[in-house]
């Protein structure tokens, strides 16, 4: 297997730099998959992690300038690794002013992913900063625990207020309890609330808008089958559907929701670097949270699972 990257332009390595920093922050250890075409950070939801699953997804074209892989065979032409995105990140602080920045898998006295980078000079002598960051190679049978996450049948889609803004919300939310409730309707409207014994406290957010495919939620499980579901009531359509039961359309004021670990949306707040275009969340009634932020090249999706 082999792979190799450059990247010359600035902005394309600033960015990159960022995106592998904000993916430093959300996990310790994560996969980092090589495709032709694409570059994935994975991180399965595994009891380890609380559950947690995050899947980052890079096109390779938009960030580097030369890009050279060979996969594990013609037919399976990846390569999955296991690395620590600290180390990535840090390793790439130390190379922002670099002319170039070369991204290679190297044998030392383990698998590596050396990173080499020509800085600027004032005189006729070339200065190389290299960094060799050990990773572990994961065979080919343990690829398929790292694939794509599937999308949940959520209840409802919503987009979220100013990350900064949810960020001063929940940081002063954490004070108070060690988990909160998100919830949001089809109206565009979401609550962050924290309940407890002593105290409650809720914190509204109008106006924010649903995502086209939000509108009406594309539900193909009963809603039973996600357990109690008190807070989402279904009203009778007029007409039959195709299997003859009745239709059902959902009442848009009603609030979806799930309860969370407040920690684990914090570190995903604080550790936000990306600056998407869109950021979306997906709420699975008692289920999960799944989290999604969009920029022009850059696709993060983060998923929390509920707690009783």
């Amino acid at each position: 297997m082999k792979f190799r990257g450059k990247i010359v332009d600035v902005a394309c390595l600033n960015h990159f730099t960022r995106v592998i920093s904000t993916i430093s922050k959300l996990t310790k250890s994560c996969i980092l998959r090589l495709t032709p075409q694409h570059l994935f950070f994975v991180l399965s939801g595994k009891v380890t992690n609380g559950g947690v699953s995050m899947w980052c997804e890079l096109s390779q074209a938009n960030f580097f300038d030369e890009y050279q892989m060979e996969g594990f065979s013609p037919e399976d032409n990846e390569i999955c690794l296991e690395v620590t995105p600290e180390n990535l990140s840090r390793a790439l602080k130390t190379t922002q002013n670099a002319k170039a920045v070369k991204v290679k898998l190297t044998k030392k006295h383990c698998p590596c992913l050396t990173i080499t980078a020509e800085l600027p000079t004032l005189s006729s002598i070339s200065r190389v900063v290299t960094h060799d960051i050990p990773v572990e190679v994961i065979p080919r049978r343990l690829w398929h625990e790292f694939k794509e996450p599937s999308v949940p049948d959520f209840h409802v889609s919503i987009y979220l207020p100013p990350l900064k803004t949810m960020k001063n919300v929940v940081d002063k939310m954490k004070n108070l309890s060690n988990f909160l409730i998100m919830e949001a309707n089809l109206r565009g409207e979401m609550n962050l609330k924290i309940e407890t014994d002593l105290v409650s406290v809720t914190t509204h957010f109008k106006d924010l808008g649903n995502p086209p495919w939000g509108k009406t939620p594309p539900l193909k499980k009963s809603p039973r089958q996600f357990g109690p579901m008190q807070n989402l009531r279904v009203l009778p359509g007029d007409d039959a559907s195709q299997d003859g039961g009745a239709a059902r359309r959902w009442d848009p004021e009603a609030m979806t929701q799930a309860r969370v670990d407040i920690r684990k949306l914090q570190q995903f707040l604080m550790g936000q670097q990306v600056n998407p275009s869109k950021a979306m969340c997906n709420i699975v009634h008692d289920t999960v949270v799944h989290l999604i932020l969009l920029h022009e090249d850059v696709s993060l999706q983060y998923f929390i699972p509920a707690v009783a």
